[in-house]
C-alpha cells in the first residue's frame, strides 16, 4: 500500500510538472527548461553526494554515465518541446509508448526473442498510437513528433540501465545522471539564455524539485513493491494530467485520444509481464 502511494504521489507530480511547463507556454526556450530542471534536481541531490562520497563509485566508465545523460537530456528538451505545443493528454498518452520501445529494441538490440505476448503489446500499442496522432486524433503535430522522439530515446535509456542497474545502485546511476546533465544542458542552453521573470524563475524552480521529488518517490516505491503492482500505477498521470489541461488551459481530450491512450497503456502492460514471465523462465 504504501508503494502504490508513493508511485501515485509520483504520478500526481509528474502530471503537475507537465503542467508546469505547459504554462511556461514558450516563454522559456526548453533547452533553458531542461538546464533549469537538472540543476534544481541536482541541487536536491548533492548534499547526499557531499555526506556520502562512495555514493558516487561505480562499475561503468564515466564516459558511460555521460552519454545516458545526454540521451537523458534529448528526452527531456523533446517531451518539453512536446508539453508546450501540443494538448496535455495527446502527448501524455505518447509518452506512455516508450515500453513499446523498449521491447522493440530488446529485440533488435539485445537478441530478446520476441514472443506472442510481446508481439501482442507492440500491435496493441501502435493501434492506440495511431489513433492519438492519427487523422481522428490530434493528427501528427510537431508535438506529437517530438513525443514520439523523447518516447524513443526514453526507451534506449530504459535499455542502458537494464545493463548498468546489475552494477550500479539507483542512488549512483539518478545522481551521476543529475550531475552530468547539468554542465552538458548548460552548454545547449547558451544560445537561448534568457533571464527569465520572477513568476517563470518561480515555476522553474518548482519543476526541479518536483523532478528530482518524483524521482526519489517513484525509485523507492519500486524498492518496496514487485514492478508489476507499481509500474500501473504511474497511469494515473493520463487522467491528471487530462483533469489539469481541462482546468488550467481549457483542453478537451477527443475520445479517440482516450481509447487510444487505454490500449497504449494496456499494451505497457502487456509488455511488462510479457518481460517478467521471460525473466522468470531463464
Amino acid at each position: 500500500m504504501l508503494a502504490v502511494g508513493l508511485a501515485a504521489m509520483g504520478a500526481a507530480l509528474s502530471a503537475v510538472d507537465a503542467a508546469i511547463v505547459r504554462q511556461l507556454d514558450g516563454g522559456v526556450h526548453p533547452m533553458m527548461i531542461a538546464f533549469t530542471r537538472a540543476l534544481f534536481g541536482a541541487l536536491v541531490v548533492l548534499p547526499m553526494a557531499v555526506m556520502r562520497p562512495s555514493v558516487l563509485e561505480s562499475a561503468y566508465p564515466l564516459r558511460q554515465h555521460l552519454i545516458r545523460a545526454a540521451l537523458k537530456l534529448v528526452a527531456l528538451v523533446a517531451f518539453f518541446a512536446a508539453f508546450a505545443q501540443g494538448p496535455l493528454t495527446d502527448v501524455t498518452a505518447i509518452a506512455f509508448t516508450s515500453p513499446i520501445f523498449v521491447v522493440l529494441g530488446a529485440s533488435l538490440m539485445l537478441g530478446e526473442r520476441l514472443g506472442g505476448l510481446k508481439i501482442l503489446a507492440v500491435a496493441t500499442g501502435f493501434c492506440g498510437a495511431f489513433l492519438v496522432a492519427g487523422p481522428a486524433g490530434a493528427g501528427l503535430t510537431p508535438a506529437i513528433g517530438f513525443a514520439l522522439i523523447g518516447a524513443v530515446v526514453q526507451a534506449v535509456i530504459q535499455l542502458m540501465l537494464k545493463s548498468m542497474s546489475s552494477g550500479d545502485r539507483t542512488a549512483t546511476l539518478v545522481i551521476w545522471n543529475l550531475l552530468l546533465t547539468v554542465p552538458l544542458a548548460f552548454l545547449l542552453a547558451l544560445p537561448f539564455l534568457t533571464m527569465p521573470s520572477a513568476g517563470q524563475l518561480g515555476l522553474l524552480a518548482l519543476q526541479g524539485v518536483l523532478g528530482a521529488g518524483c524521482m526519489a518517490l517513484m525509485t523507492h516505491a519500486f524498492s518496496l513493491a514487485d514492478a508489476s503492482i507499481v509500474a500501473p500505477v504511474d497511469f494515473l498521470r493520463l487522467p491528471l494530467v487530462a483533469v489539469l489541461g481541462y482546468l488550467l488551459f481549457s483542453e478537451v481530450a477527443k475520445p479517440s485520444v482516450w481509447i487510444g491512450g487505454v490500449l497504449i497503456c494496456l499494451a505497457a502492460l502487456i509488455a511488462s509481464r510479457a518481460s517478467r514471465r521471460a525473466t522468470a523462465v531463464e
